[in-house]
């Protein structure tokens, strides 16, 4: 089946219509709340475009606010909008922000109605067929991997500027088969921003009159729009692109040079030629590109997504082989994460109609002459359609619980759905399997992608590090494994999301889940104001001085909570980062004396041990980490069950008493290796990680304890032990390099592999990484199981991916691993 039948499976609406009641019964929409005299809701819309639109929903399915002078009907509900897409589109046209670019660029396929835009479309549609699509493949790798190529291992990349030169460079050479001159592909994008800043300005102006005003938004406009226009007829009036039939391929100019109007029998004029081809240009670039910077923003984020999306392409799309339409149908799982980087960061944030009539809108009466608006990021968010809609969950596809037709729209529907569709998902597909293939982007620390909302919401700030594919260490030269030959690559090296509050500013994602917070990031000020907290906290405390500090604030621990722990602020994101960073701390003890002598080592871990069982003098050899440890202890367990307190005493005991266990298997020189497999290994690791007293604090940063009935399930335990084994498995990976160099024995799962199978290291790196996909796969399973019984439990569920999910990504920023001679970190 072709990928354009199955992406029409997937996301086309079916036909609806209004139901039959009588305008002069419908009610009127209601007006929000929150008006200004004067300004009306102008301030609150461009203050927060998103949050504002998202907020309207409560007031009803249509809802009148006021812009300035003006009132606007904002269509929330998704099923009235895919009406006015679709049943209303003859009576309720274009509006005021395509009205801008119409007076700019002409009366093309994107502005236009009625009998020209159809006769347009059949013009175009030739372009964008069926049989067009293997050869539009070949061209998007082909131009993917020759810019890919020209990227060093080490470089920084701008993420979003670098994509939209790649988007760019498609639509040339796919569409026009043409190229452009460096200097007109840097003067389309420093142009863009202003077109799209004066488009969403004078569509909000109360009179038309003011776009001809010499203000500066209108100057650099008209400036803008005559840039787009040079560079288009570069494109346009290339060789390629005016060639006849015969000569070359098939280009969109000769294609409308060799149609004629249907309403005049004349053939179209260059204005006619142009004006398409400039709607090819920015429809064709824009959207895409930013909805490539959120895709690679998002795998960042959630490294075992990355990991699926490359393991289906190395089954379906081998490296080397040229995509064809059959080839993208069976990647399922890519699909479901594209489809998902749509939902989440849909790229039109509001577009707008006109009513010519008076039209019924469900139970609402819409006067003629009024302006309706509707935003597809509001509606993709949407929690009655998309629960958890913040969470970057791909498999809400795969379940069926993101197939809501008419609430995902983001081509449209009806007569104006986007012509380039199957276009737009196959670049995305083709260009991020390049990219992923030759390159492992690595976030730079405090540079995560953020909204930005014009008319489009766009992707700023992302910036990574690049490293080879091939690669073992994420942030530097090739490892000693690559040296090898080995695929000795750590699972999904990247770093992690910083957290947000949905969407993108990633919000407050769930780094697991994709789960989100809220519309925008987590403001990163919440998260320095933890750590600066923190570090007065442990000085305070007497576990660090002031002089230890700095190297300290580099293992950036707050950073691994807020990506574990998206949704989570206040005094509890400030317990967890005392608890993560208390315990790290006495785990640095470990790497000295107590951790080769196993009487130092219970001297000082059973005093802590002894405050989980209520004990209240009894003093270790460092008085310091037992009264820290006291504070946390209380602050664990206040306000929270008989029954958590006593599984979180348990588990604390469980983890704590791995370090005189460890030290005593040094001191006997039986570090586990010969003999034990990586199996066995775990089994005595599992309790090391912390990760599961940081499972139960999942549920006093909840506020409830997860359901008994879950808590008792087989399959929960296997899912919690999944949890902890690929957390530790993961810090193994990233520890390794610095764990080889210490003088003593290290407990690390990659070197006992090496030691009991006999295998390079390379080979041994090569297992872990399979068992950490295999738990994560296995994980999944149990929690699809679980969630059937237990539905009021998914928010533990989700958490527990979560929190692999930031180890995961945290593990491949963080100098936490960075090797005794501050060369390459792991």
């Amino acid at each position: 089946m072709s990928l354009l039948t199955e992406t029409r499976k997937l996301i086309v609406p079916p036909r609806t219509a209004p139901g039959p009641s009588p305008l002069a019964r419908a009610a009127v929409p209601p007006l929000a709340p929150g008006a200004l005299p004067g300004l009306g809701h102008a301030a609150a819309l461009l203050r927060d475009p998103l949050g504002f639109l998202g907020s309207l929903s409560g007031h009803g399915g249509v809802v009148r606010i006021r812009l300035g002078p003006r009132s606007v009907c904002v269509v929330t509900d998704a099923r009235l909008v895919h009406t006015l897409l679709v049943a209303l589109a003859h009576d309720c046209p274009r509006g005021a922000v395509q009205d801008t670019l119409k007076t700019a660029f002409g009366d093309g396929l994107l502005m236009s109605e009625g009998q020209a835009h159809r006769d347009r479309r059949r013009t175009i549609q030739p372009a964008f067929g069926a049989d067009r699509m293997g050869e539009y493949l070949a061209v998007m790798q082909q131009v993917t991997e020759e810019r890919a190529a020209r990227w060093r291992p080490g470089q920084v990349l701008d993420v979003a500027k670098e994509m939209n030169h790649l988007a760019l460079e498609i639509v040339t050479r796919a569409l026009f088969d043409a190229r452009l001159s460096e200097d007109a592909t840097l003067a389309f994008h420093r142009a863009l921003p202003d077109l799209v800043k004066g488009q969403i300005v004078q569509s909000l102006y109360p009179n038309p009159a003011l776009a001809r005003l010499p203000l500066p938004v209108n100057r650099r406009f008209d400036d803008a729009v005559r840039v787009l226009n040079r560079v288009v007829d570069q494109a346009v009036d290339s060789r390629a692109a005016t060639a006849s039939g015969g000569e070359r391929r098939r280009t969109l100019p000769a294609l409308l040079r060799a149609a004629t109007d249907p309403a005049t029998g004349c053939p179209l004029t260059e204005a006619d030629v142009r004006s398409e081809a400039i709607t090819m240009f920015g429809a064709g670039t824009e959207t895409v590109s930013t909805t490539l910077t959120w895709l690679l923003d998002e795998l960042l984020r959630h490294p075992e997504a990355e990991e699926r999306v490359l393991a289906e392409l190395d089954e379906h799309l081998p490296a080397g082989t040229v995509p064809t339409p059959e080839a993208l149908s069976r990647l399922t799982y890519t699909r479901s994460v594209t489809q998902e980087v749509v939902r989440l960061h849909a790229p039109n944030a509001f577009l707008m109609r006109t009513a010519r009539v008076p039209v019924e809108l469900g139970p609402y009466r819409v006067p003629a002459g009024t302006e309706l608006l509707y935003s597809l990021t509001a509606l993709h968010r949407d929690p009655v359609r998309y629960p958890e809609p913040l969470s970057f969950r791909p498999e809400r596809w795969q379940d069926g619980s993101g197939t809501g037709r008419p609430s995902f729209l983001p081509f449209g529907a009806g007569k104006h759905k986007c012509i380039g569709e199957a276009f737009a998902w196959a670049e995305l597909t083709v260009a991020a399997a390049a990219i992923l293939r030759r390159w492992r982007p690595v976030a730079v620390s405090g540079s995560r992608a953020r909204e930005v909302v014009w008319t489009t919401v766009q992707a700023h700030g992302l910036r990574v590090r690049l490293a080879p594919r091939g690669a073992r260490s994420p942030r530097g030269g090739a490892s000693a494994a690559s040296r090898e030959g080995d695929a000795a690559s750590s699972p999904g090296d990247t770093a992690s999301p910083a957290p947000s509050s949905h969407g993108g500013p990633p919000p407050g994602r769930c780094l697991l889940t994709g789960a989100a917070a809220a519309v925008g990031p987590r403001p990163p000020r919440d998260l320095r104001r933890a750590a600066d907290r923190h570090a007065d906290w442990v000085v305070r405390h007497g576990l660090l001085t002031p002089a230890e500090l700095p190297r300290y604030r580099a293992y950036a621990l707050h950073e691994l909570i807020g990506r574990a722990f998206p949704r989570v602020g206040g005094t509890e994101l400030d317990l967890l980062v005392d608890v993560l960073g208390w315990f790290t701390i006495l785990d640095d003890r470990f790497d000295e004396s107590p951790g080769r002598h196993p009487a130092e080592a219970r001297a000082l871990v059973d005093p802590l041990v002894a405050v989980l069982d209520g004990a209240r003098g009894a003093s270790p050899s460092d008085d310091r980490l037992l009264d820290s440890w006291r504070e946390l202890w209380n602050r664990q367990t206040a306000s929270m069950s008989p029954e958590w307190r006593a599984r979180a005493a348990r588990e604390w005991r469980a983890c704590l008493a791995t370090f005189p266990a460890e030290a005593d298997h040094r001191a006997r020189g039986a570090v586990p290796a010969r003999g034990l497999g990586l199996t066995d290994t775990m089994r005595l690791r599992r309790h090391g990680s912390c990760l599961y007293p940081f499972m139960n604090i999942m549920e006093r940063v909840h506020g409830a304890d997860a359901p008994a009935a879950l808590h008792a399930e087989p399959a929960l335990h296997r899912l919690r032990a999944n949890t902890a084994d690929a957390a530790t498995l993961i810090n193994d990976l990233y520890s390794l390099e610095r764990e080889e160099r210490q003088s003593g024995a290290a407990f690390n799962t990659v070197l006992t592999v090496q030691r009991s199978r006999g295998c390079t290291r390379g080979r041994a790196v090569h297992a872990v990484r399979a068992q950490v996909v295999r738990l994560r796969q296995e994980s999944e399973e149990l929690r699809r199981e679980l969630l059937r019984r237990h539905p009021a439990g998914r928010w533990y569920l989700d958490g527990t991916r979560e929190l692999v999910a930031g180890v995961h990504a945290w593990s491949s920023t963080s100098d936490r691993y960075l090797v005794p001679d501050g060369g390459r970190r792991r």
